[in-house]
């Protein structure tokens, strides 16, 4: 262990990550409140610095932290913290994907049932005095091709979710090459676009991937689709989505993640108002990958990988 063993962290995560490192003889000075102004003025005197999603890990915090080695991540994106920059300066990131990849795969399969099957609309009908069975008729997963976009842990794990419904799982990664497995099978883009009855987003937020569901992308899916955003909401644009519901591109759109999170400036989009009122497109807050099981799983991967990374 080198001499300076201390450890900043700047967001709420669960005591076992804690217990585990200070067992491998780390010191953590636990912060879960402190701001990105207040972090920069002791960052400097920290060898490790613990954080979910509270401020951007840029340059200006890497230039801070002069006795840095290490970062972790308690989630599975890496979005928020300047990843060349850090490759720089050597040092190490350490992700958690691994911790909230069953609670992303879950998620998912909920949205999407929830979608095939009117649960939303039906809830809401019922309880205003509304019984209609026909216009609440649902669609079966079996036979159903399921094209995934990103083949990772949370891709595979939403395959794996998938695979007792008797579904034909395709998937698509510009990253990897010879990954079909007994969940999902290898294919182009073209045949993501060709063949799916259903799309779900399992992939980071990049300059690549910015935008990447546009109007244009929609436009090219040869059958209507479900769509399913467990993401980034960077990758998939809102409004490209509500345009293609009213077209009959997407039947439906699961949505986890947005464009702009968080109120006020959620409401304050351009497509907000049709989003709210679109009975096509249910919204969760960002909880995909957060529960209660995840939050401990995530600190015990964390823990992990920092023994490993570090290990004598």
């Amino acid at each position: 262990m080198k001499k300076n063993n201390t450890i900043l962290i700047v967001d709420d995560i669960h005591p076992i990550f804690i217990e585990q490192v200070e067992a491998m003889g780390y010191v953590c000075d636990y912060q879960p409140t402190i701001k990105l102004d207040e972090a920069l003025q002791i960052i400097g005197s920290y060898a490790g610095l613990v954080i979910r999603s509270k401020f951007n890990v840029d340059k200006r915090v890497f230039d801070a932290a002069i006795n840095l080695r290490f970062v972790c991540r308690a989630g599975a994106g890496m979005d928020n913290i300047d990843e060349g920059y850090a490759k720089e300066k050597n040092i190490v990131l350490i992700n958690a994907s691994e911790g909230n990849m069953d609670a992303v795969g879950e998620h998912a399969v909920g949205l999407l049932l929830s979608l095939m099957n009117n649960f939303n609309t039906a809830n809401e009908e019922i309880r205003a005095g509304k019984w209609d069975r026909e216009g609440n008729r649902g669609h079966e997963l079996k036979g159903k091709t399921i094209g995934i976009i990103g083949y990772g842990f949370m891709g595979r794990s939403f395959a794996k979710k998938l695979s007792g419904f008797e579904v034909n799982v395709i998937a698509y990664d510009k990253y990897k090459t010879g990954f079909s497995d007994k969940y999902a099978r290898e294919v182009s883009m073209e045949e993501i676009v060709k063949h799916s009855d259903v799309l779900s987003l399992h992939i980071p937020l990049t300059s690549e991937t910015k935008g990447l569901v546009d109007d244009e992308y929609l436009f090219h899916f040869k059958k209507p689709i479900f769509f399913i955003n467990t993401a980034r909401g960077g990758v998939a644009k809102v409004q490209a989505i509500l345009n293609a519901i009213k077209q009959g591109k997407v039947l439906a759109a699961g949505l986890d993640v947005l464009e702009t999170e968080k109120f006020p400036a959620l409401a304050e989009q351009s497509w907000f108002e049709e989003l709210t009122r679109s009975g096509k497109v249910i919204l969760t807050p960002h909880v995909a990958g957060w529960t209660f099981d995840s939050y401990r799983r995530i600190s015990e991967v964390m823990a992990g990988k920092l023994k490993l990374a570090f290990k004598d």
